[in-house]
Formats: structure tokens, sequence, C-alpha cells
């Protein structure tokens, strides 16, 4: 059964911890605590930018861009013990950029930007009807806290926080969000037999 979300199970729930003063010593110049933050955070922020795009390379880039703003920036991070937060702001702006910027060349129809199926990278065919279900089927939303939590290996607390909503929004938007993926790959399931 497809149904099994075998790419959750893949990571080991562990809690992301960013270590604040990385981004004094970013502001420096010290290309050692930039990779340290980059290794750390570059899955998260990677699902938190496709959860938005909808779009592998778009999210790609918007991962890039996100580093280098991240840089050029950090000697302006003020410590308030949500690192995450600040970095996803970044990356949502650096998204909604994106999509305005796609937008505009065609005339403010978003319907182009839905989910393009470019998921080569994914090998697994389930997990790939999986990522591609939570990408179509799901709000966006709902989208981001399963991919935070399934892709990025985020507590249910460490989503709330970040995202500044509350944590039983959070488990239920998650709760509701599995259930909708597993009614959508049953239906998927009984009609490819």
């Amino acid at each position: 059964m497809i149904i099994a979300w075998s790419f959750e199970s893949d990571f080991k729930k562990k809690k992301l911890k960013i270590d604040e003063r990385l981004f004094q010593r970013i502001g420096q110049d010290d290309m050692a605590a930039f990779e340290e933050l980059y290794i750390l955070t570059e899955k998260t922020i990677y699902a938190y930018a496709l959860s938005i795009v909808r779009h592998h390379e778009d999210a790609l880039d918007i991962v890039s861009d996100t580093f280098l703003k991240i840089r050029s920036a950090a000697h302006l991070y003020k410590s308030m013990g949500k690192p995450l937060a600040w970095m996803f702001t970044i990356t949502r702006n650096l998204a909604m950029d994106r999509l305005r910027h796609h937008a505009r060349y065609h005339d403010g129809d978003f319907s182009e930007l839905e989910f393009q199926d470019e998921f080569s990278f994914v090998e697994n065919t389930g997990d790939r009807m999986v990522l591609e279900t939570v990408l179509t089927r799901l709000t966006e939303e709902e989208r981001r806290i399963v991919m935070l939590h399934a892709v990025s290996g985020l507590k249910h607390r460490e989503i709330a926080s970040s995202l500044n909503i509350p944590l039983s929004t959070v488990l239920s938007k998650y709760k509701r969000s599995l259930k909708k993926l597993r009614t959508y790959l049953a239906e998927m399931e009984v009609v490819g037999q």
C-alpha cells in the first residue's frame, strides 16, 4: 500500500537547535559559521520554500537566495530566541517575490505555477506520489506544516514557534492533512487497480 508515508520515517525527529551566535559570527565573515548554519538548516529552508512555490528548481533558487541574504544581513539579526522564524521570513519574502515575478509575466494568472512534475530527485515512486499529492492537494499552510514535519523533521512545537501559530492549530492541521492525503492516495490506488 502506497500510503505508508515512507519518506517521513526516514528522518529522525530530533530538535533543530540553532545557536544564535552563529549570526554574529556570520556577520563577521566567519565562513565556518555560515557553513554550519547551512548544513543545519538547508533541508528545512528547502522544504519551506517548496511548500510555497511548489516547484523544485524555484525552491532551490530560493534556498540559495535565502542563504545569500542571511550572509549579507546576519549583522542585523536581533536575538529573540526564534532564529528559524527570522530565516523563514526571509525565505517567504523571496518566495513571494518569485511568485509575483511569475505572475507579472503570466498576466497575474497563477494557474501556470501549479505543480510541475520535476521531482526526479525523489527516486521512490511512492514518495514521489506522496510529494506530488502534498503539493497539489493541500493548502499552503497545510503544505508548510507537513513539509516541515515530514521532510525537515521539525517537531510540531518547533513548527508552531517558527511559524507563530498555536501548537493546537499545527497538530490539527497536520492530522487533517494526513487524513486528506491518505484518502486521496487510497482513491488513486483503487483507480489504478
